[in-house]
């Protein structure tokens, strides 16, 4: 039985992993969060892992305040960087799998195509480096059988996101502005999830190999908000505005496309569109139609 040491289990991914992991009995799953395992305080992280060993490290937790990163720069880093770091080293010394969580912000968002893992990165606000940096402290450490996984755009039936705030919204208005010319694509973190458990006993790489995942297809904030009124049982108005409409302390990408070519083909997996995978999350919050 491998022994699967899961951070931010109460964010949106870790709370997918923690639902699916009774489908994986060969596994034995720690979950842990910021009341066991407390992110701001290195000290108190080397502590955790001074009797505790793990297979496999599966990190989900991270800072994702876009914008109040830009004000807690400090506490971002430590982290979205420093942490990675000390995983990276703990991962290395004791011969685990780790597989670490990324984002499209580490791109600079003024690509024409979908982006590849090998695209120079530019992120361009506090958030978007620090989670760069953390890829690089991975890269630098460099434990075999690691993988950065560089998702977009993620919601979930758990925790705040996107489709909740346009939930609540919609029923509270008659019409909503939603951004139309920031393109990417919206991720299920379940299915993100169902990926990372199903790749994870498969890693075997001498160096950290990075890989992008989101669901498959194209679309606008827009699109996305229109296509839960559409799907739901809410009727609202969404009407297109343009980010300099709504202006943020963080500077958004306006182009999160990635190309997921490297991971379907590793690892021979499919991809739901994120359509289908809309519906799936709206049936589970008992919001479909």
């Amino acid at each position: 039985m491998s022994n699967i040491l899961i951070t931010g289990a109460n964010g949106q991914l870790g709370s997918e992993i923690r639902a699916l992991s009774v489908l994986y009995p060969q596994h034995e799953f720690t979950f842990t969060d910021r009341r066991t395992l407390d992110l701001s305080n290195l000290c108190k992280m080397e502590n955790f892992f001074d009797d505790k060993t793990f297979d496999g490290i599966i990190n989900c937790a991270a800072y994702t305040a876009v914008d109040k990163a830009e004000s807690e720069k400090e506490l971002a880093d430590t982290i979205n960087h420093r942490f990675v770091s000390l995983l990276a080293k703990i991962a290395k010394r004791n011969h685990s799998t780790l597989i670490h969580i990324s984002s499209d912000y580490v791109f600079n968002g003024q690509n024409h195509r979908p982006y590849i893992e090998s695209d120079p990165t530019d992120p361009q606000g506090a958030y978007g480096r620090t989670k760069c940096d953390g890829e690089n402290a991975i890269l630098s450490v460099a434990p075999s059988n690691a993988v950065i996984i560089r998702t977009s755009w993620v919601y979930s039936s758990f925790g705040n996101n996107f489709l909740k705030t346009m939930l609540r919204l919609g029923k509270e208005r008659d019409d909503l502005g939603v951004i139309f010319d920031q393109v990417g694509t919206p991720t299920y973190a379940r299915d993100l999830a169902q990926t990372i458990l199903e790749i994870l006993p498969r890693i075997k790489n001498g160096s950290p190999q990075i890989y992008h995942y989101s669901n498959e297809g194209v679309a606008s904030w827009y699109d996305f908000a229109q296509t839960i009124f559409e799907l739901s049982t809410i009727e609202c108005q969404v009407n297109p505005i343009t980010t300099d409409q709504y202006p943020t302390p963080a500077k958004r990408p306006h182009y999160s496309l990635l190309n997921k070519a490297k991971i379907k083909t590793d690892f021979e997996i499919t991809i739901p569109y994120w359509r289908d995978s809309l519906k799936e999350c709206l049936i589970t919050l008992g919001e479909k139609q």
